[in-house]
Protein backbone atom coordinates (compact mmCIF):
# COMPACT_ATOMS: atom_id res chain seq x y z
CA UNK A 1 0.00 0.00 0.00
CA UNK A 2 1.55 3.64 -0.68
CA UNK A 3 0.70 6.30 1.21
CA UNK A 4 -1.01 9.65 -0.21
CA UNK A 5 -1.33 13.23 1.34
CA UNK A 6 -4.95 14.47 0.81
CA UNK A 7 -4.27 18.53 1.74
CA UNK A 8 -7.33 20.28 2.76
CA UNK A 9 -7.20 24.17 1.21
CA UNK A 10 -9.31 26.84 2.57
CA UNK A 11 -9.93 30.23 1.94
CA UNK A 12 -8.69 33.15 4.18
CA UNK A 13 -11.41 33.99 7.30
CA UNK A 14 -14.26 32.47 9.05
CA UNK A 15 -16.99 29.82 8.11
CA UNK A 16 -20.22 31.35 7.52
CA UNK A 17 -22.16 29.77 10.54
CA UNK A 18 -23.85 26.99 10.61
CA UNK A 19 -21.18 25.44 8.69
CA UNK A 20 -18.51 24.06 10.92
CA UNK A 21 -21.12 22.18 12.48
CA UNK A 22 -22.28 19.74 9.58
CA UNK A 23 -18.66 19.71 7.93
CA UNK A 24 -17.31 18.60 11.42
CA UNK A 25 -20.67 15.82 11.38
CA UNK A 26 -19.35 14.67 7.39
CA UNK A 27 -15.76 14.57 8.14
CA UNK A 28 -16.01 12.12 11.37
CA UNK A 29 -18.23 10.03 9.64
CA UNK A 30 -15.36 9.90 6.44
CA UNK A 31 -12.71 9.28 8.94
CA UNK A 32 -14.74 6.40 10.76
CA UNK A 33 -15.16 4.84 7.33
CA UNK A 34 -11.61 5.33 6.51
CA UNK A 35 -10.23 3.54 9.59
CA UNK A 36 -12.60 0.91 8.73
CA UNK A 37 -11.54 0.49 5.33
CA UNK A 38 -7.78 0.83 6.57
CA UNK A 39 -7.05 3.42 5.08
CA UNK A 40 -6.66 6.12 7.50
CA UNK A 41 -2.81 6.98 8.65
CA UNK A 42 -3.23 10.37 10.57
CA UNK A 43 -5.28 13.52 10.29
CA UNK A 44 -5.18 17.31 11.18
CA UNK A 45 -6.51 20.39 10.83
CA UNK A 46 -4.06 23.15 11.20
CA UNK A 47 -4.57 26.72 13.23
CA UNK A 48 -4.43 29.84 11.14
CA UNK A 49 -1.22 31.15 9.01
CA UNK A 50 -0.83 34.24 11.03
CA UNK A 51 0.50 31.44 14.01
CA UNK A 52 3.04 30.29 11.56
CA UNK A 53 6.71 30.40 12.18
CA UNK A 54 8.74 30.08 9.00
CA UNK A 55 11.85 28.72 9.88
CA UNK A 56 14.89 29.06 6.59
CA UNK A 57 18.76 29.23 5.77
CA UNK A 58 19.84 32.34 4.44
CA UNK A 59 23.68 33.04 3.95
CA UNK A 60 24.66 30.50 6.72
CA UNK A 61 22.40 31.69 8.93
CA UNK A 62 18.87 30.32 10.02
CA UNK A 63 16.61 32.95 10.44
CA UNK A 64 13.08 32.74 12.03
CA UNK A 65 9.67 34.61 10.58
CA UNK A 66 6.24 35.38 11.72
CA UNK A 67 3.46 34.28 9.20
CA UNK A 68 3.27 31.78 5.78
CA UNK A 69 5.83 31.66 4.03
CA UNK A 70 3.58 33.49 1.11
CA UNK A 71 0.32 35.33 1.08
CA UNK A 72 -2.42 34.23 -0.85
CA UNK A 73 -6.18 34.08 -0.83
CA UNK A 74 -6.58 30.11 0.22
CA UNK A 75 -3.51 28.41 2.86
CA UNK A 76 -3.63 24.86 4.39
CA UNK A 77 -6.32 24.25 6.62
CA UNK A 78 -5.69 20.52 7.54
CA UNK A 79 -4.33 17.53 5.96
CA UNK A 80 -5.06 13.61 6.18
CA UNK A 81 -2.72 10.68 5.28
CA UNK A 82 -4.05 7.42 3.58
CA UNK A 83 -3.33 4.20 2.78
CA UNK A 84 -4.11 3.45 -0.99
CA UNK A 85 -3.63 0.56 -3.45
CA UNK A 86 -2.93 3.19 -6.70
CA UNK A 87 -3.74 6.71 -7.22
CA UNK A 88 -7.24 6.40 -8.33
CA UNK A 89 -8.23 4.55 -4.86
CA UNK A 90 -6.46 7.58 -3.41
CA UNK A 91 -8.42 9.98 -5.38
CA UNK A 92 -11.55 8.39 -4.04
CA UNK A 93 -10.42 9.19 -0.88
CA UNK A 94 -9.89 12.97 -1.99
CA UNK A 95 -13.63 12.86 -3.65
CA UNK A 96 -15.14 12.07 -0.31
CA UNK A 97 -12.76 14.27 1.65
CA UNK A 98 -14.10 17.28 -0.48
CA UNK A 99 -17.89 16.96 -0.46
CA UNK A 100 -17.13 16.13 3.22
CA UNK A 101 -15.28 19.57 3.72
CA UNK A 102 -17.08 21.34 0.62
CA UNK A 103 -12.90 22.66 0.11
CA UNK A 104 -10.43 21.86 -2.53
CA UNK A 105 -8.54 18.92 -1.62
CA UNK A 106 -4.83 17.85 -3.15
CA UNK A 107 -3.64 14.54 -3.79
CA UNK A 108 -0.11 13.46 -3.98
CA UNK A 109 1.77 10.42 -3.17
CA UNK A 110 4.90 10.49 -1.09
CA UNK A 111 8.25 10.41 -2.82
CA UNK A 112 9.17 6.71 -2.71
CA UNK A 113 5.79 5.69 -3.06
CA UNK A 114 5.26 6.69 -6.52
CA UNK A 115 2.81 4.67 -9.33
CA UNK A 116 5.08 1.83 -10.32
Amino acid sequence: MKQYLLSVYQPEGDAPPGVIEDVTRDLDALNREMKAAGAWVFAAGLHPPSTATVVRLKDGDVLTTDGPFAEGKEHLGGFTIVKAPDLDAALEWGRKLTVATTLPVEVRPFQGEAED
